[in-house]
């Protein structure tokens, strides 16, 4: 019968990473950023000083800040994919334990979907629009899984369900313009999930979204992070979403971290000027159902 231990070192040998540590041992990080430093060759500024988070397993980090803060090539850097003229000039980025400067695309390739993977704001510049929702998931599952046409079927059927789309069968078969906004951010997440990845990165995926939408699709992602320990990093320029689902905040301006720690201490004691400017601005858009006179309200799984 296969240990545990053995399990990991299969998966470790499968991804290209070094095994992962027992699980009775505290978790290690399954992505770490230190001190990162991103430029931009263009014109040789610095464009992000400076980030550094830890993020376990079950574990959600939010990010929070202005438009260009630097929230999503942050994330890009963290994913291996920043535009062409920009580069990590500073500090390293781990996934795994293993530092992504020297992994080469083949290792990339294995990473991509089987240990991290991302769902962006606009799901429509991510599906084909010429190619049933179905195939394009099962494309995902067949690559990175090495399913039978068959047996990815069956995946995909229960991906659709997991990400609570009300009929699978029917959403199989459709293109990407026959579903709504919110069907195609759950479409997403659920190609984003197929592959069983350790660490999901959601950039801004419930900006375009309705308020009843967007409290469904962060319902799904608590869900996940509860039901597969799936490690989360969540973009938003909205502190109550922030507040709804993450332990840890870091805020960003100009590309700077300038308050980072737990998000009850955050939201309830700022100690900049910017980030208590967030607060007060988001107080009248939902904040306040998070926040008493003493603080934050107590989260259920607190």
């Amino acid at each position: 019968m296969t240990t545990a231990s053995e399990r990991l070192l299969t998966r470790a040998e499968e991804t290209g990473l070094p095994a992962a540590r027992d699980p009775q041992s505290p978790p290690a990080p399954l992505l770490a950023l230190r001190d990162v430093r991103i430029g931009d060759r263009s014109d040789g500024r610095e464009i992000v000083h400076g980030v550094s988070f830890d993020l376990t397993p079950g574990k959600v980090v939010g990010i929070v800040g202005e438009s260009g803060s630097g929230k999503t090539l942050t994330c890009r850097a963290a994913l291996g994919i920043l535009p062409a003229h920009f580069d990590v000039t500073g500090g390293t980025v781990e996934i795994g334990g293993t530092d992504i400067t020297g992994l080469t695309p083949a290792r990339w390739t294995a990473l991509r979907g089987a240990t991290i993977g991302a769902v962006f704001q606009d799901p429509a510049s991510y599906l084909n629009p010429s190619l049933r929702i179905g195939k394009q998931i099962a494309e995902v599952v067949r690559v990175k899984k090495g399913l039978g046409r068959r047996q990815a079927r069956g995946r995909v059927l229960d991906l659709l369900h997991a990400v609570r789309l009300r009929d699978p069968e029917l959403v199989h078969d459709q293109y990407p313009y026959e579903l709504s906004g919110g069907m195609l951010q759950r479409v997403l997440i659920a190609a984003a999930i197929a592959a069983d990845p350790r660490i999901l990165i959601a950039d801004e995926a419930t900006t375009a979204l309705d308020v009843t939408v967007q409290a469904e699709i962060l319902d799904l992602l608590a869900d996940l992070r509860e039901r597969a320990g799936l490690a989360l990093v969540v973009v938003s320029h909205d502190l109550a979403v922030v507040a709804q689902l993450c332990d840890e905040v870091l805020v960003m301006r100009q590309g700077e971290v300038v308050e980072q720690g737990p998000t009850r201490t955050v939201l309830d004691e700022p100690r900049h000027a910017y980030t208590r400017l967030l607060i007060d601005e988001h107080e009248q858009y939902g904040l306040e159902k998070f926040r008493t006179p003493q603080g934050l309200t107590p989260r259920e799984d607190a």
